[in-house]
């Protein structure tokens, strides 16, 4: 069989993220062409990593399926892809210059789920992350072409705390699946055990852990805050699309808040509408204001 056009696979990648209902798919409409069209692409090879482990195959194994996905972006790199997201990445590391190591980092990243399912720490806890979230901001960069080393830390903070974010709201899901990523420090200081978590009882001490994280990734959120508004005007309008993500995620987070941690309750979601709102809203501001530094 002849391997996709590099229009095929785009295709592909950009039908799959639309599909997807992804909280980021509204950020990247306001991207020009080409770089939306590489975020499509990054997009769907991130969730396809991440589907090897969290939604395999039947009959599957994981850890060659990574494997697999581990050559492939190397032969994106050596220009022989054969699946469409990586032909699709390889047509775009012509204008991107999106280093390997990256991608691969991101698929370790994903390959710690199938062997750690407990975090003493949240030293322990923040590889994880980096390698998963925080790696994914990295490259974004390279697609958003920003120019200030400091934008790093930007990418860096706002990773991290997407990732705690995803883990707040998932906490209960993602225990019935023999995970649990919040650190078990916390939970012996705050008196709750993850045979409570699994019991589904709620206490004091539950709401008082979820508190805790909540403010943990808030802080992060508040760095990343703090790291825009000293990057040059023109980091600030290429991260555009970072900023409205930061608007839907910090709002999924003060819905947490607001709720009282619904550890229990149905997933914490902020609807299509309020999505596309938060990004209409930070995309005019961006065009409107001299230096865009949006509030908190």
């Amino acid at each position: 069989m002849e391997p996709m056009s590099t229009i095929e696979a785009q295709q592909f990648c950009t039908t799959y993220t639309k599909q997807s209902g992804s909280n980021f798919y509204y950020s990247f409409l306001f991207l020009p062409k080409s770089r939306r069209e590489a975020m499509y692409t990054i997009y769907a090879l991130c969730r396809m990593v991440d589907s090897a482990v969290d939604d395999p195959s039947p009959g599957s194994n994981p850890l060659e399926v990574l494997e697999t996905w581990r050559q492939e972006v190397s032969a994106a790199y050596e220009e022989h892809p054969s699946l469409p997201v990586t032909i699709s990445l390889a047509a775009h590391l012509q204008q991107f210059d999106i280093p390997e190591q990256l991608l691969q980092e991101l698929i370790s990243g994903v390959e710690m789920d199938l062997t750690i399912n407990r975090y003493a720490t949240f030293s322990d806890l923040y590889p994880y992350c980096y390698r998963v979230a925080s790696v994914v901001g990295l490259i974004c960069l390279k697609i958003f072409k920003t120019q200030s080393p400091k934008a790093e830390e930007y990418a860096v903070n706002l990773g991290l705390a997407f990732q705690l974010t995803n883990m707040l709201r998932d906490l209960y899901s993602d225990a019935q699946e023999n995970r649990v990523y919040l650190p078990q420090e916390d939970f012996q200081r705050f008196g709750y055990s993850v045979e409570s978590l699994l019991d589904r009882q709620s206490s004091p001490a539950l709401q008082e852990l979820m508190k805790f994280e909540c403010a943990r990734a808030r802080a992060y959120y508040q760095q990343a805050h703090n790291i825009l508004h000293t990057l040059p005007a023109s980091d600030q309008k290429a991260l555009v699309v970072a900023e409205i993500m930061r608007g839907v995620y910090s709002t999924i987070l003060h819905k947490i808040e607001e709720q009282n941690y619904p550890v229990f309750g149905p997933r914490t979601r902020i609807s299509s509408f309020q999505r596309l709102g938060i990004a209409t809203t930070i995309w005019f501001r961006s065009f409107f204001t001299r230096r865009f530094v949006p509030s908190m």
